[in-house]
């Protein structure tokens, strides 16, 4: 196990190879960074904070367990929102669509207010939007969950399935005049 005893700040990607060769310091530091914005912006797309801590220490656990592999090609906090984002994704998907239901019906009870992420999921799921999504091409379908689900920005999204930013900005375009078509 490595451990530095530089105490200069590091960029994430230098922590990010320090982490793959088990510096537990390196660790801690990119968790430090990263974990804040990553717990508040995870938290916009699920009301669930224990489940939005749990996808949190997920992800980290990847990174140190070298599950995740940072390529070293790209934006860190990037890297890290995409693991994270999977997770989510991952985490809503194994549910299913009655969990998710009784979980947004449960908040209304507690707290009369629920997510406009948990409105979406659910009338997207249980409504004509439903159909008229499973309708689209794979490609398109991907970009949509992408930046319009997860929230991600071009870029990320560009980097997250591996496309140039104007297919995902085209692709993003097809999309969304075929839904209108298909729901007016």
């Amino acid at each position: 196990m490595t451990h530095t005893n530089d105490l200069t700040p590091r960029d994430d990607g230098a922590l990010l190879r320090a982490v793959a060769d088990g510096d537990r310091r390196a660790f801690e530091e990119v968790y430090r960074r990263h974990a804040p914005w990553l717990t508040a912006r995870l938290r916009t797309r699920c009301a669930d904070h224990a489940r939005v801590d749990d996808i949190v220490q997920e992800t980290f656990l990847a990174v140190w367990r070298g599950t995740a592999r940072y390529r070293h090609d790209g934006d860190a906090a990037a890297w890290l929102w995409r693991i994270a984002a999977r997770r989510l994704i991952d985490t809503l998907r194994g549910d299913g669509a009655r969990g998710r239901l009784r979980q947004a019906l449960g908040r209304l009870r507690d707290r009369d207010a629920v997510s406009a992420e948990d409105l979406v999921l659910t009338r997207v799921e249980h409504g004509d939007l439903a159909g008229s999504l499973a309708r689209l091409s794979p490609e398109l379908r991907a970009v949509l969950q992408a930046t319009v689900i997860d929230g991600l920005t071009t870029r990320e999204a560009s980097a997250l399935l591996g496309i140039p930013p104007g297919t995902v900005k085209t692709r993003a375009q097809r999309a969304r005049r075929q839904l209108r078509e298909e729901l007016t």
